[in-house]
């Protein structure tokens, strides 16, 4: 029988979401749980794409499959309470036989928090891209608009990519300034994100806020397909997994 569930987890101590050679990874670590639930026997877990080393998840989801059917919470507290602290199951359903937690994803929600304060947080750290320079939000705004719908992201992809075609659709991307947090949390929606995508773009983002680039600079780096024209990319840490659409 297929199961499906959503899981959430602290990227700081992992290498990433798939299984390494060297590295503690959230896929290593769910397999072992499930292999304990399993009474020992082998169990496959499947991601709905993987996330990079300090990378956080909301809302990841897997699929795996069992011999037998299982009540729904009780495997559901069962991972959640196995797996290790830093991962936890929010929820647990049965899926049709032919669900494939990768292939069948429509789109998916990325968010970026980025920590404004003068005084690095020692709290954040973990949690949010460190910034205590200047922003215009307003230029951000702008830019922002210009990533919306379907474009070839090549100058947003980093290098060691294997993927061919880099032309995806954004149906989101918007800023919120939380002045008494001192944060700006970025949230990007499609149907799917190439390699450190997010990231570059948070990287430039801040850049074109900090008056380094103009607004127009992001059209320019989608028209040459440069990554050499877009900003840094921005540190892990900040980003969220935070949801996968299914039809």
């Amino acid at each position: 029988m297929r199961y499906k569930a959503i899981i959430a987890y602290d990227g700081t101590n992992f290498h990433g979401f798939q299984v390494q050679p060297n590295g503690r990874t959230v896929e290593a670590e769910l397999n072992k749980t499930l292999i304990k639930i399993n009474r020992g026997l082998p169990v496959v877990v499947a991601g709905s794409g993987r996330t990079d080393a300090h990378v956080h998840a909301r809302g990841q989801v897997i699929h795996f499959d069992l011999d037998e059917a299982r009540d729904l919470e009780k495997l559901r507290y069962g991972i959640d309470t196995q797996s290790p602290a830093d991962i936890a199951c929010l929820s647990v359903e049965v899926a049709p036989d032919d669900f494939h937690a990768r292939y069948h994803v429509v789109s998916k929600t990325y968010e970026f928090r980025v920590d404004l304060a003068r005084a690095r947080s020692p709290f954040k750290r973990h949690y949010a891209s460190y910034f205590p320079y200047p922003l215009d939000v307003e230029k951000i705004n702008a830019a922002l608009q210009l990533l919306l719908g379907t474009h070839d992201f090549t100058g947003f992809c980093a290098s060691g990519s294997s993927v061919e075609n880099k032309v995806r659709t954004i149906t989101e991307a918007t800023v919120v300034h939380d002045f008494e947090a001192e944060e700006l949390l970025f949230t990007f929606s499609g149907d799917g994100f190439l390699y450190k995508m997010v990231r570059i773009i948070v990287g430039t983002l801040l850049k074109i806020g900090n008056h380094r680039m103009p607004v127009d600079q992001i059209t320019k780096i989608l028209s040459e397909k440069n990554r050499q024209l877009a900003g840094p990319t921005a540190h892990p840490e900040g980003l969220y997994l935070k949801e996968v659409h299914y039809k």
